[in-house]
């Protein structure tokens, strides 16, 4: 099977290039449909593993050993044991490794072999030597540049930036104790608050490689694609029965890339050469944005009139109404997540922790708000919501305008017994989290109502179909809207402005 996906650049190991062949898509997928593969493992509706790694990627595995991709998993899994042996793994493959509480804490930045991983497949192994990054699309001039020049100070001006990364399923456990969903173990796999970490990362910003390497882009382009190396598989795809394998694809738009530093080809981080694990020899770093957005060991850009049409940027990472489920969700109804929203979380003490005080308790954690906006000011209360404190200025790290700061702060708690703490942070925009995930409840019941016409149309679907609603968490196996349907839909309500 190897010598159909073999690999076709000198010293580029665990890569498939799949964008550029139609044809090979089409065999793998003929194969992939040929197969059954392992349903997700539940842990929405029932309690986490006490285990590290938490999760096992049965299904994901199984992707690749059907294709003779075998090597990617086991040379992953290796990496992950070389340099970050000490995360809390909470999904071995793809992986995804979450910092744990103490190593949080440790300073404004997080030391490389603590920080947070989220991927979404296997690690290649690519020598810096053999590296080249591809422009082409809405360019004035398609170019290649090999890693050297790149770094080549004298060609492309370098700059350092201090940038928080953040999956938007951190704390996404709090959620899934309350409501459970869909319980996809990569897409929603259970992060607690340690998905989440700030380095300085040292490169090369994309809107100066556009200008110097490509003589800028066409009045189209309104939006730039970076593709990764590494496979990812979507079964679910509307097309899936076309088109399930991919390379690693997403978009920001060319307003964000123009923005300077908010948009690096990086190569180094916290002053140490990128490791493989975070996509070496070449990343993109989105300040503000999703982590999704900032694409690993990318080795192809693209200029783009629309948002990429890659699984990752069109079909997941959405926000819906809490109205629509999925009894009724479609890739078009719901909107992209780009900008990181303020957020926050209590490091120090644990929740359910017993703490023994002379009146004061210290309380430790992070709070972070994408977008440019920093953090102006962090409240914790220690009566669920009602009376806040403020953090003293001094005890909180510096601003910067794309990362956290850490907080500390001793509050007065004069009553004994179970007491409810809560953190809330403010940014430079005014922004701040609501208190509760909900206001309030007594019992909960997932309601699905088949007066909807829309509801009632997918319920008659999954019986044709001969697939139950339940379990809740049970990823549907099959599109959610064809291609046209999508691409319809979006050129009536697009998800960018047009101006």
């Amino acid at each position: 099977m190897s010598h159909i996906f073999a690999e076709e650049k000198p010293d580029w190991h665990g890569y498939i290039e799949w964008e550029d062949y139609p044809e090979k898509k089409a065999e793998a997928a003929k194969i992939l449909n040929s197969k059954v593969f392992s349903h997700p493992p539940e842990f929405q509706l029932v309690p986490l593993p006490k285990t590290n790694p938490i999760l096992i990627g049965e299904r994901w595995k199984q992707y690749h050993q059907a294709l003779g991709l075998d090597d990617i998993v086991d040379y992953s899994w290796h990496v992950v044991q070389k340099e970050k042996p000490d995360l809390i793994h909470v999904l071995d493959f793809p992986y995804n490794g979450e910092t744990r509480r103490d190593q949080l804490l440790e300073g404004k930045l997080t030391d490389n072999k603590y920080h947070f991983v989220r991927n979404h497949g296997g690690v290649p192994n690519i020598k810096a030597d053999a590296f080249e990054l591809e422009i082409g699309g809405l360019v004035k001039r398609k170019v290649k540049i090999n890693l050297k020049d790149l770094q080549d100070p004298s060609i492309f001006p370098q700059e350092e930036v201090t940038v928080t990364l953040q999956c938007s399923g951190t704390r996404r456990v709090e959620q899934i104790l309350q409501y459970p969903g869909d319980g996809d173990e990569l897409i929603n796999a259970p992060w607690g608050e340690g998905a989440i970490g700030t380095a300085v990362y040292r490169g090369v910003p994309l809107k100066k490689v556009l200008k110097i390497a490509c003589g800028g882009v066409l009045p189209e382009c309104k939006h730039l694609e970076f593709i990764g190396a590494d496979t990812y598989f979507n079964l679910s795809n509307p097309a899936a029965r076309k088109n399930n394998v991919y390379n690693y694809a997403v978009s920001v738009p060319w307003r964000k890339v123009r923005q300077n530093e908010e948009v690096l080809l990086a190569w180094e981080m916290n002053g140490e050469p990128l490791p493989k694990i975070h996509g070496a020899p070449l990343r993109v770093v989105v300040t503000g944005y999703i982590g999704a957005r900032s694409a690993k060991w990318v080795y192809k850009i693209n200029a783009l009139a629309e948002p990429s049409l890659g699984p990752v940027q069109s079909q997941e990472y959405l926000y819906y109404t809490s109205q629509i489920g999925k009894q009724n969700t479609k890739f078009s109804n719901g909107f992209s997540i780009q900008q990181m929203p303020v957020s926050s979380a209590i490091i120090t003490p644990e929740d359910k922790q017993v703490v023994i005080h002379d009146g004061k308790v210290t309380l430790r954690g992070w709070a972070y708000s994408g977008g440019g906006n920093w953090v102006q000011r962090v409240e914790v209360s220690a009566d669920g919501g009602s009376v806040w404190y403020a953090c003293e200025e001094e005890d909180l790290t510096e601003k910067h305008y794309h990362a956290w700061r850490l907080w500390k702060i001793d509050i007065p708690v004069d009553a004994e017994g179970w007491l409810e703490f809560c953190v809330r942070t403010w940014d430079s925009s005014n922004n701040t989290e609501p208190t509760f995930v909900r206001s309030a409840w007594k019992i909960k019941i997932y309601s699905v109502n088949r007066s909807r016409p829309a509801t009632a149309e997918r319920l008659k679907e999954l019986k044709q179909r001969g697939v139950p609603f339940e379990p809740l968490t049970r990823p549907l196996e099959f599109g959610l809207e064809t291609p046209e349907e999508y691409g319809t839909a979006v050129a009536k309500h697009p998800r960018e402005p047009l101006s």
